[in-house]
């Protein structure tokens, strides 16, 4: 029998306190960026998260890679934060000492709008899956949870992009070596909400509304007249509202400047093509130009200059990195996919009552 530890998980547990709890910090932190530690076990192919704790506001001088100075890039930049690091270990050790699931496991983040594909959302998770491959990231949507749906998303990095990042190198070149594309730099793991078994008892303990056992008859027409009817809860007839959901008019709008980012990267490395293709034009035109004056050097029995100066005159412009681009489309990826799911509803409605739109 195979150990555990060599069995990837495929599902993430978390338990209902540590969602709360994440919920909680995340509610208050809104709009700024939260973040926390989550800790647990990885057990039979299931990664449990059983505990949370949240990172304190860290300053610029300790955060890798100089952020800009602003609470919301403070607190994205926190799990990998040389003082929170120190802080993390030291929750992790006192966790230790009161006999609870101390194996770090992770970390969270809320996120607006489905937006959270970055470089800095991407450092973090690569911080910690270096040290330990059996870490995720739980990306808590504070707005789409204000619709009544709780939205908690679990995310790894592949193993390919944890790869090219090491290296450091998105070059066309070797993205095209490695077949690496937008698709190939997450995977996402279901998430599953899980209650203990005290928890549970209580909830199936709690009393239930009472229940008339008698029933009042009418005694005239006027009590007929004086009740109000009352309507069930279900159906409802705010279902047949055709307002178009403010969530996916807001979602748009950031679709939109998604796309607008990624066709400016395209443009700086179109830029960079023209460069290349202009240098190397001048290179070409020098080496002919000296082949030409050594061939005559040689046959007035001289000594032929070096034709590798070129080197030395010419200077190739740097090809800009395609990560940028790369989380870009990752971004539009997970913006249309949010659109998918709420255009479904709306399309239903509006071809139900297409008859009354289209002009006669």
């Amino acid at each position: 029998m195979a150990d555990s530890k060599d069995v990837p998980f495929k599902t993430v547990q978390v338990e209902a306190l540590v969602v709360m709890k994440i919920v909680k910090h995340c509610s208050n932190s809104f709009p700024t960026t939260a973040t926390g530690s989550i800790v647990g076990m990885d057990k039979d192919g299931v990664l449990e998260v059983t505990n949370t704790f949240p990172f304190p506001t860290v300053d610029v001088a300790n955060v890798e890679g100089g952020h800009q100075n602003d609470a919301s890039s403070l607190a994205a930049a926190a799990p990998r934060a040389k003082a929170n690091i120190v802080y993390q270990n030291e929750m992790i050790r006192h966790l230790k000492e009161v006999n609870v699931d101390a194996n770090n496991v992770g970390w969270y983040t809320s996120a607006t709008m489905g937006n959270f594909v970055n470089s800095s959302f991407i450092e973090n998770q690569y911080h910690y899956q270096r040290e330990n491959d059996r870490t995720v990231a739980l990306v808590h949507d504070v707005s789409r949870s204000s619709q009544g749906a709780l939205s908690m998303r679990a995310f790894k990095l592949t193993p390919n992009f944890m790869t090219a990042f090491k290296e450091g190198k998105f070059t066309t070149e070797s993205l095209q070596k490695s077949k690496l594309s937008f698709k190939d730099i997450l995977i996402e793991y279901p998430v599953q909400v899980h209650n203990s078994h005290l928890l549970t008892s209580y909830l199936h303990q709690l009393p239930s509304a009472p229940i008339r056992a008698d029933v009042t008859m009418p005694t005239s027409l006027s009590d007929l007249q004086d009740d109000v009817v009352k309507m069930p809860l279900h159906p409802s007839t705010d279902i047949l509202d055709l307002s178009i959901d403010p969530f996916l008019e807001k979602t748009c709008d950031l679709l939109l400047d998604s796309i607008e980012s990624h066709y400016t990267e395209l443009n700086n490395h179109q830029y960079y093509q023209r460069q290349l293709t202009r240098e190397q034009a001048k290179i070409t035109s020098w080496q002919q130009k000296r082949k030409a004056e050594n061939a005559a050097r040689v046959a007035a029995k001289q000594q032929p200059l070096p034709e590798d100066e070129w080197q030395r005159i010419f200077k190739l412009p740097q090809e800009p990195s395609r990560l940028e681009g790369m989380l870009n489309a990752k971004q539009v990826e997970q913006y249309s996919k949010q659109i998918d799911g709420f255009t479904a509803n709306v399309s239903a409605k509006m071809f139900a009552v297409r008859g009354n739109l289209l002009p006669e």
